[in-house]
């Protein structure tokens, strides 16, 4: 094996540059690599390296080379290479981690993009056999129709991988009833550090001698320091290196194995065990005077043999109501406890579950009686990462001391005295997590973005951790009790282990691995946990600079990020890597992922790139960066995340900021002149629609004018309407139409409602009257700048906004009434966005109380409205916007009530705008809609199509040749109906 200079293996500069020794070595990796795996599958750029400089953790470790393996002979020959360099290794699921063990210096290897799938199901052994980059998701469906589940279920269950559960031994809220991954694990396909490939019930000799003989020699520290209690995840399970369990061979090798983060073997292939699903189970919440009470009564519920019991506290609760959720079916307390009961019927499960109220000393309880109600408040505790992302004074929190467990008898004890170690050091964070096994998920507000010496952010942070440590360790308990010790816990593990025993892991991390390959620095010699750590690295992003502008513009950033305290690089470092962006999980977030499945495409990747932006030392030329442009190009900004993201991502704003400076002074790209500018082409149409048609009716001028306007030629040309509703509405004024002495409101007439459908704008205008409104118009056409926010031209949006302010402070219209929007992009920058662009200008914080959707309007002012009697079924396809913004409910309950069977569509239609219509983004655009959209259309029988968003009608009518309506023509139709 060559080994070469440890400076030029993981680069000569610390801040991950990519210039210096560590580029020889970079270009020597590439080589060997692409000779043995294909060039395809291996990736050196600084783009695809900043993307895996972290996972789920605060850390920030620059890798040298990403690959992507497509089947295990992939992964011997990648790792040949780097023992023939002696080059690190470090093996990569979804990487969820929030530890910091699926990040390296040398080569990192992401299973997930090929090597994902389920093998073999076998119901009689009940066993199955996965690739090491399979979601559990997946298996879960795999198993779903033999009646069986694998037990253990993480929070990140839509996303993690079974490779990163094998390699953290992770748990989640059933392992009460199913154990930690390690007791599901039947046998693993390895490759070790000296580069051998086998099965785990068919061991090396060499190596079995070597770990006999390790445990020969720490006989009584192993029998009495491992495997005290359920949750004892930090180090290696040395346990399973005992005669009496069978020694290191067959089941005890695959769980020794299991839980060592990849520092001891890489796992090619994993047979895994499955347990029956409960024929009926109960949800019980259980509330509580405080967590700690909740603690308390978790001891004697356990007597009940429950198959799940959480804590969540009542500030994380808040969290969910601040964002706009609901927690409704709580019952009284501040502290609660989710309890789930099995049995083999539904009757005997309430039962159970009836006699474990009984024993609950809980002030109040109740049965939740469906799954659909437990589902939601189910999804509470899985968004619990990235809800306790901010403190309760709204401060970053943070990994770190994310998992520590005790012995459930000792909880409550162990809460009061964290609480108390908290407030001694300054900090805070909102607790949740696995009651019933004892372990505590927090996130904490370290004072990571003040910089080191006095006080010391890091220092500090470091000062904690130690405390911490030692109290969990006099209860009795573990550092980790399911992610693993990665870097956060690995330095401190000397806190809870004595020296015999951390002298035998390094003795069995030389069994398996002699030259310290495989992810080096975890567990065994790890590094300082307040080494590496992402945010002090960081840099507020007035330090990039501002590029120069043409007169007329601004410096400074464009939006406010008032919620991040106007900084940027806070606003960036929301995103903490928890994945949920790589997941369909039933909302928005994110479509260009699932369509392509590349990191770079996810709201975690984007984000990294402007981290890395921010920190300037891989990604080097700011805002004027090819890295950060590429990643964001298939963003869709269609939002999803600012609603979606456990912790408030806001990527559109983000994308809107970086484009604005990366063009600041120079040409853009024509089609955000034509798409960006939307409104006054419209505007110049509007005088000879009939001509405009019949020009972009030719296909030859259609494909002129797309090809120099840089649109998909597969996109075709809108047509213009040959009124427009102003006009309409202008003429019927004059004609002395409309109705007089309501209560007024003004319709908010956007570009597209006015220039494209009108026919939306009527029938609005036939329903509000309906209603009793007044409807009025500003006399200027107005334009809320979305074209331009889209497209990054940031000064332009801002005057668009200002003069549409103006429009609606003027005399003719009655001042204060509330603003109906039709087009629910434009009604959502309105309410969201008016007031970061524009944060002086009161006008533009009231937009958010006074514009409404047609929907709110009528649940508002109109409650008791009954509406026409549809009663036909429907595909809906809710705007990506109105997801994230104001929210789908007043428009499914008036569907509801107007007898409308209601399909509702979760995901994005894939045109989002200006996305779908640009050049390259038209295959990525279908692709989109082929999750959710095109399937519904296909499938939808006599069903009605409706869709509020001009461009998800647009995208139905171009690919499957559907024209939706808009929710005020159906109620409009059903009112004619009505009449007639």
């Amino acid at each position: 094996m060559t080994i070469l200079d440890p400076a030029r293996v993981t680069g000569s500069a610390p801040d991950g540059s990519p210039d210096g020794p560590g580029e020889l070595v970079r270009t020597e990796l590439v080589r060997r690599l692409g000779e043995r795996l294909g060039a395809q599958q291996v990736d050196a750029s600084t783009r695809r390296r900043a993307e895996y400089t972290s996972d789920a953790s605060n850390y920030r470790v620059v890798p040298q080379v990403v690959v992507f393996p497509r089947s295990a002979e992939d992964v011997v020959a990648a790792h040949a290479v780097c023992r023939e360099l002696g080059v690190p290794f470090t093996s990569r699921g979804a990487g969820t981690s929030v530890a910091g063990n699926a990040v390296g210096t040398g080569v990192v290897l992401d299973f997930s993009r090929h090597l994902h799938r389920v093998l073999e199901v076998d119901p009689a052994a009940m066993t199955a056999l996965v690739e090491p980059g399979v979601v559990l998701d997946d298996l879960q469906r795999a198993a779903a129709p033999h009646g069986l589940r694998f037990g253990p279920d993480p929070s990140t269950h839509a996303r993690c991988t079974l490779g990163g559960m094998i390699g953290n031994d992770a748990c989640g809220s059933h392992a009460l009833a199913y154990g930690r991954t390690s007791h599901n694990v039947v046998a693993l396909e390895v490759l070790d550090g000296r580069g051998r490939r086998w099965w785990t019930d068919d061991p090396p000799a060499d190596l079995l001698e070597e770990l006999r003989g390790v445990a020969s020699a720490h006989l009584a520290t192993i029998r009495t320091r491992f495997a005290t209690f359920g949750r004892q995840v930090s180090g290696y399970a040395l346990e399973h290196l005992l005669p009496e369990t069978g020694g290191p061979t067959g089941t005890a090798m695959a769980r020794l194995l299991t839980g060592s983060e990849g520092t001891l073997a890489t796992i090619l292939t994993a047979r895994v065990r499955l347990v029956r699903q409960s024929p009926a189970t109960t949800f019980v919440v259980l509330g509580y005077a405080s967590m700690h009470e909740a603690a308390d009564a978790t001891p004697a519920l356990l007597e009940h043999a429950p198959l799940a019991v959480e804590g969540i506290d009542r500030r994380l609760a808040d969290v969910v109501v601040r964002r706009g959720g609901s927690v409704e079916g709580l019952p009284t307390g501040d502290g609660w406890l989710f309890v789930e009961m099995g049995g083999d019927t539904p009757e005997e499960s309430l039962a159970a579950a009836r006699a474990m109220v009984a024993d609950s000393r809980a002030l109040d309880s109740v049965v939740i009686p469906t799954a659909a109600e437990a589902r939601a408040l189910w999804r509470i505790r899985e968004d619990g990462a990235g809800l306790a992302g901010r403190s309760p004074e709204g401060q970053p929190a943070w990994p770190g001391w994310e998992d520590a467990a005790v012995p459930p008898a000792n909880l409550g004890a162990y809460l009061r005295e964290f609480d108390a170690l908290m407030a001694s050091h300054g900090v805070d964070g909102l607790a949740y997590g696995h009651f019933g096994d004892g372990c505590i998920h927090v996130r904490i507000d370290f004072p990571l973005y003040e910089q080191d010496g006095a006080p010391g952010g890091a220092a500090r942070t470091k000062a904690f951790l130690e405390d911490a440590a030692r109290l969990v360790a006099s209860h009795g308990g573990s550092l980790s009790g399911e992610h693993g010790d990665g870097r956060a816990r690995g330095g401190l593990l000397p806190l809870m282990y004595d020296a015999e025993s951390v002298a035998a892991f390094e003795e069995v991390k030389r069994a398996f691995d002699p030259d310290d390959l495989l992810n080096p620095g975890v567990i065994v010699r790890p590094a300082p946990v307040d080494a590496d750590l992402r945010v002090p690295a960081a840099r507020p992003a007035h330090a990039l600079g501002t590029p120069k502008r043409r007169p007329g513009g601004s410096d400074g950033l464009a939006f406010a990020y008032s919620h991040d305290g106007g900084d940027l690089t806070r606003a960036v470092h929301r995103c903490v890597g928890v994945g949920k962006c790589r997941a369909d999980s039933g909302g928005v977030m994110c479509p260009s992922y699932l369509a392509t499945g590349d990191e770079k495409d996810s709201t975690r990747g984007r984000a990294r790139l402007l981290q890395e932006m921010v920190n300037g030392t891989l990604v080097t030329d700011g805002w004027r960066s090819r890295e950060v442009l590429d990643v964001l190009d298939l963003c869709l900004s269609c939002k999803g995340c600012t609603h979606d993201c456990p912790a408030g991502v806001d990527m559109p704003t983000y994308k809107a900021e970086f484009l604005d400076k990366h063009y600041a002074g120079r040409l853009r790209p024509t089609n955000h002149y034509l798409l960006g500018w939307l409104p006054r082409w419209t505007r110049a149409a509007a005088f000879a629609p009939r001509v405009v048609n019949a020009l972009t009716g030719v296909p030859a001028l259609a494909r002129l004018a797309k090809r120099v306007g840089g649109v998909a030629q597969e996109r075709p040309l809108p047509a213009f309407a040959e009124r427009t509703f102003r006009t309409w509405f202008k003429r019927r004024a004059l004609a002395g139409g409309g109705l007089r002495g309501g209560e007024p409101v003004v319709l908010w007439v956007d570009s597209f409602t006015d220039a494209f459908s009108p026919e939306v704008g009527r029938a609005a205008v036939e329903v509000l009257e309906h209603l009793g409104f007044t409807v009025s118009v500003t006399r200027e056409k107005v334009c809320c700048g979305l074209t331009w926010v889209s497209t990054g031209q940031l000064e332009g949006a801002k005057r668009q906004l200002r003069a549409s302010l103006d429009a609606l402070d003027a005399p003719h219209l009655p001042e204060g009434a509330l603003v109906v929007g039709l087009e629910p992009s434009c009604t959502a920058l309105l309410r969201d966005d008016a007031a970061e662009l524009l944060p002086d200008d009161p006008r533009a914080h009231a937009l958010r109380g006074r514009v409404k959707t047609l929907a709110e309007l009528v649940a508002e002012l109109r409650p008791d409205w009954q509406p026409p009697a549809v009663d036909q079924r429907a595909v809906v396809q809710p705007h990506c916007h109105q997801h994230a913004v104001m929210g789908f409910s007043p428009d499914a309950a008036l569907l509801a009530k107007a007898g409308v069977q209601a399909q509702v569509l979760s995901g994005c239609c894939g045109l989002a705008g200006n996305f779908g219509a640009e050049e390259g983004h038209y295959d990525v655009s279908v692709q989109v809609a082929e999750q959710k959209l095109l399937p519904a259309l296909r499938e939808r029988g006599d069903a009605t199509v409706l869709a509020d968003g001009y461009s998800c009608r647009t995208q139905a009518e171009n690919l499957a040749g559907v024209r939706p309506k808009h929710l005020a023509e159906l109620l409009a139709e059903g009112l004619r109906a009505q009449r007639d």
